[in-house]
């Protein structure tokens, strides 16, 4: 009886221990699954190597740092259903946005310093490649935030830098997941979560912030009635759409400049204005920043985006093609 009772056990074993490799499987191909409809979702993590576009270059970094003021644009039916840059699929009434040097994705906030209308919004797309824009936003990026009509806006764009890392490691630890085959556990999968946080007014600023409700339509105006200080904000990434609150900020009046360049040697400075002169106004002006000093050569104030679009032709016809558009403002900070 003892030949049979081992017998007995050993395949008793052997039942159990391929069950067990059959639900390690099953574990394994589920969880390589969902990670790849997530990261399909989201498109690939890129960040990508220098580039020239109509005799200019620009060179893409994670900079976690990034906070610039400027004009931004939208665009919509003519690239509808088109691929965006990362991978994904561009849809016009999604909140997504086009930036030429920030990683896709990651998300930045996106202040219309003529309204006080703030956004978060997720950079998927390469662009805009027009002069004097640093941001070109979706259809639906435009109409929350109050300039789809007028086309342009005078705006702030900040990274939001721990959100943005942390879909980071999201896309490249689900593509190393599918590509070692390593078991996990399912509850290490990314998680679509939920949280509330007081977005600040940008340095300068004074007031309160409040939310401003949106309709999920895309085509109804945006209401304007206040309510308490708070944005739904994921804290873990997920392929969620983001939520669509506006939040409202005080700012104040703003002017628009053209920056041929800043410089910490003043000489450079005063020789860059001379040249720049011979064709538009010029002015030096002095910052202090890290405790460094600059002397920025600037064109302005101009009183309107169309003028400033001019003037940044004249500059860089004057041998700066690294000149900007800059908006500058107590609510800005610069």
């Amino acid at each position: 009886m003892k030949p049979f009772r081992s017998s007995v056990l050993t395949l008793i074993a052997c039942a159990f221990f391929v069950g067990g490799c059959a639900e390690t499987q099953f574990l394994i191909s589920t969880t390589k699954r969902l990670q790849d409809q997530d990261t399909a979702t989201l498109g690939n993590y890129k960040v990508g190597t220098p580039y020239q576009i109509k005799g200019t270059w620009y060179y893409p970094a994670e900079d976690w740092s990034y906070d610039e003021t400027g004009i931004a644009s939208w665009y919509g039916p003519n690239f509808h259903g088109k691929d965006t840059a990362n991978g994904e699929t561009y849809d016009m009434n999604a909140l997504t946005a086009a930036h030429r040097t920030l990683p896709m994705p990651s998300f930045v906030r996106v202040v219309n310093l003529e309204n006080g209308r703030a956004l978060v919004l997720r950079i998927n797309d390469r662009g805009p490649f027009a002069k004097g824009r640093i941001i070109d936003v979706s259809r639906r990026g435009a109409q929350l935030l109050g300039f789809k009509e007028q086309g342009t806006a005078k705006v702030r764009v900040q990274i939001l830098a721990e959100r943005s890392q942390a879909i980071k490691a999201s896309i490249l630890g689900g593509e190393q997941i599918a590509r070692e085959g390593s078991p996990i556990k399912v509850d290490k999968l990314p998680k679509a979560s939920v949280s509330t946080t007081e977005l600040a007014p940008p340095p300068g600023a004074s007031g309160p912030a409040d939310t401003v409700v949106v309709a999920r339509s895309t085509d109804e105006p945006v209401p304007v009635a206040q309510a308490p200080t708070t944005s739904a904000l994921e804290t873990t990434p997920s392929a969620q759409p983001i939520a669509e609150e506006v939040t409202r900020v005080a700012v104040a009046p703003t002017d628009i400049f053209v920056q041929a360049g800043a410089f910490t040697n003043y000489q450079n400075a005063l020789r860059t204005k001379l040249v720049v002169g011979r064709t538009v106004p010029a002015e030096i002006s002095h910052a202090l920043i890290d405790n460094r000093d600059f002397y920025r050569v600037r064109v302005g104030p101009l009183k309107s985006i169309q003028a400033a679009d001019r003037a940044l032709e004249q500059v860089q016809r004057a041998g700066y093609p690294g000149a900007r558009i800059i908006v500058a403002g107590k609510s800005t900070g610069q």
